[in-house]
This record gives C-alpha cells, sequence and structure tokens, in this order.
C-alpha cells in the first residue's frame, strides 16, 4: 500500500489533501523519503529499459522489411552485422526489459486507464508531441542516456541548467506569479519528472498539483529555486463563454513558440462536446495546453485537439474549467489563496506588442 501511494505521489496522482499529507509524511518520515527517491530513479530505469528494447525490436522489423524487399541479404553465418552487434549488445538489457516492463505495465495499465481520457473519435488527435526513439541511432542513444546521467551528477554541484530526457512535449502557461500553470491533463498524464522551458531556453523543475482528465485540465507548479516570481500577469482569464467569429490568435510551442490567427467558429467541441468550442487557427504537435486570447488580451481557452479530417478545426478547453480546478485546488490550505486575475491589461494594445508581453509567461511542457 505505501509503494502504491508512492507511485501515485510520483505520478500526481494524488488529491490536494492527500498529497499534503504525504509531504508532511515525507519530511518527518527519512525512510519514506528514501522510497520516494528509489521508485523514482526505479521508474527512469523502466522507461529507459522499455526505450532499448522499442529501439532494438524496431531494427529488427525494419531488418526484416529490407530483407523481404530484397533490399538486403544477410548470409547464414555472418556474424559481425549490425544487428547481430546489437542484439549482442542489448539482449541482456531487453531480457530485463521484457520482465520488468511486463510486469509494471500489467499494475500501471489500470491505473493509467482509470485516469486518462479516453478519446472521443479516431478523428480528434491530441497536440501533444511524441519522440519517436526509432529516429534514433543506438550510438546516440547510448550518448544520450550517458549525457543525462553526467548531468544529473553535476546538478549538485552547479544548478545552472537541466538535462531533459523528454518523452513527450507540450505548452503551458502561467497563471500566476508564483509559479503556478496550466496545460492539458493528457499532456503530463504519461509522465514521472516535469520540466518546463521558456522561450529563453531556462529550464525548471516542476510536480502536478491537480489533474481533471475529464475536462483535460492539469495545474502544475514550478519548484525551482533559480525561477524568478513575477509581481503580475499581463494577461487575465475569462469566466464566460466568448462569441461565435470573435477573433482569436494562440501562442504555443512546437521546437519553438508559434503564433497563431483565427476565429472562434462554434461554442462547442467534436460532435457538440460541450467542454470545448472550436476554433479555426493552424495547430501542430507540441500545441497542446497552449493558451487562446482574445482580442482584449484574456485567455478564453486552452488547446487540446484537432480533427485530422478537416484542416484548421482545432479544439480548445474552455477557460472557466481553470477556475473549477482551480477551487479544488484550494481545498488543499497550501494553495487556498491562491487568487488568479480576470483583468488584462492588454486590451487596446497592437497584437504585436501584446505578443511580446505575454510570450515570457509560455512554456514548454516536457516529461519523460
Amino acid at each position: 500500500m505505501m509503494l502504491d501511494s508512492v507511485e501515485r505521489y510520483i505520478k500526481g496522482e494524488m488529491n490536494p489533501d492527500e498529497r499534503l499529507f504525504f509531504e508532511n509524511l515525507r519530511k518527518t518520515n527519512s525512510e519514506i523519503d528514501q522510497m520516494v527517491v528509489e521508485h523514482t530513479l526505479f521508474l527512469r530505469q523502466v522507461n529507459r529499459y522499455a526505450t532499448r528494447k522499442d529501439f532494438a525490436a524496431g531494427l529488427q522489423d525494419i531488418h526484416h522489411k529490407l530483407e523481404n524487399a530484397g533490399n538486403i541479404t544477410t548470409p547464414a553465418n555472418e556474424q559481425t552485422g549490425k544487428l547481430v552487434f546489437l542484439w549482442k549488445k542489448y539482449r541482456r538489457v531487453a531480457g530485463i526489459a521484457a520482465s520488468i516492463a511486463g510486469v509494471t505495465a500489467i499494475g500501471l495499465s489500470l491505473l493509467f486507464n482509470s485516469v486518462a481520457p479516453h478519446p472521443k473519435d479516431p478523428q480528434v488527435k491530441e497536440l501533444v508531441s511524441k519522440i519517436d526513439v526509432l529516429n534514433e541511432t543506438t550510438k546516440q542513444l547510448d550518448q544520450k542516456i550517458e549525457h543525462v546521467k553526467n548531468k544529473a551528477d553535476n546538478t549538485a554541484a552547479n544548478n545552472n541548467d537541466i538535462a531533459i530526457n523528454a518523452r513527450y512535449n507540450g505548452t503551458g502557461f502561467l497563471i500566476d506569479g508564483k509559479g503556478l500553470m496550466i496545460t492539458n491533463a493528457h499532456v503530463v498524464k504519461r509522465s514521472v519528472n516535469i520540466y518546463v522551458q521558456n522561450n529563453k531556453g531556462e529550464k525548471f523543475k516542476a510536480i502536478v498539483l491537480k489533474q481533471d482528465p475529464a475536462r483535460d485540465v492539469a495545474i502544475i507548479k514550478i519548484v525551482d529555486d533559480r525561477f524568478k516570481p513575477v509581481a503580475s500577469l499581463p494577461y487575465g482569464i475569462r469566466k464566460t463563454a466568448s462569441d461565435i467569429a470573435e477573433p482569436i490568435f494562440t501562442l504555443a510551442f512546437n521546437d519553438k513558440m508559434v503564433y497563431g490567427e483565427g476565429y472562434l467558429s462554434a461554442k462547442t467541441g467534436f460532435n457538440g462536446d460541450t467542454l470545448s468550442f472550436q476554433i479555426s487557427v493552424p495547430a501542430n504537435p507540441g500545441n497542446s495546453g497552449g493558451p487562446v486570447f482574445n482580442r482584449n488580451g484574456e485567455i478564453i481557452g486552452i488547446l487540446s485537439a484537432k480533427d485530422v479530417g478537416v484542416e484548421g478545426a482545432v479544439f480548445a478547453v474552455q477557460s472557466k474549467y481553470i477556475f473549477l480546478a482551480l477551487d479544488s485546488l484550494r481545498k488543499n490550505q497550501l494553495y487556498e489563496k491562491v487568487k488568479v486575475s480576470q483583468k488584462s491589461t492588454l486590451s487596446g494594445l497592437d497584437q504585436t506588442v501584446q505578443v511580446k508581453k505575454i510570450e515570457d509567461y509560455i512554456f514548454m511542457v516536457k516529461g519523460d
């Protein structure tokens, strides 16, 4: 039961009251604190083993396809080929991966299915970006793992950088000056460790405080001493619904920050979904969790998904659900005084000026 609680804590799946109790328990019980540290490292190793296993399987699949197509031939007695070398090098890792990942997957699959929002239709695609590890060579993969390990070892001595071995990318935005942020629940649901990166390339550690998978909203918080709080945010968050044909713009990350411009095309989402609305704007993987602004610089929604069958048909979660998530978070006494501004100081400004004032508060969200 304690191990289950530790895993739920690491994955940010506890409700605010449970999380507060567990954090106090960590402070007073060194054994539980050590268990959290060790289990975090264990989950990282499981992810690495699974990545290597998938990579080896991908290479094998590619080899078979090329061989079946007649593009390559493999002599029966060949012992020096690349795939033979890779198998000899990684067969122990693959075996361990199969054992650990297989047992872990059985338990975790039920947990993930219980908190993950189920896709409503194959036509709807989440805007989260998934890094394809099969595009890495074996050498690059080993170098990356070694690089991450070295960076992690150096963090204690030099906290000027954070090594990120991300598998999923999305976007998030600040809702207060102390580091509280909003993103989509589906951006962080797969991640053990979360980092955010601003437009200047600065990286900060973050944790999940609240997930609402049903509405696809998550609240995360920057927990990094290098993050400098700000006095106030230039934009406000709107509680009420917006009108059809209202001009909107978006700021979100792909590999870099991207600006999109369009209009609100429907007050409901895919197939009449009342939790979201439809906008006509370009959207790409990595945009999930990005804010949708009206011309007054008010946030009216959160980019979430797109209709793959219709060009420019993108769906955003209504901003009013940010307030519902915050109401739940305030039940935790650590966050009961959190206030979010509904007032924007950007009204009447040229849109170029608005974007310049906003961009420092939009972050890329990375998870592994």
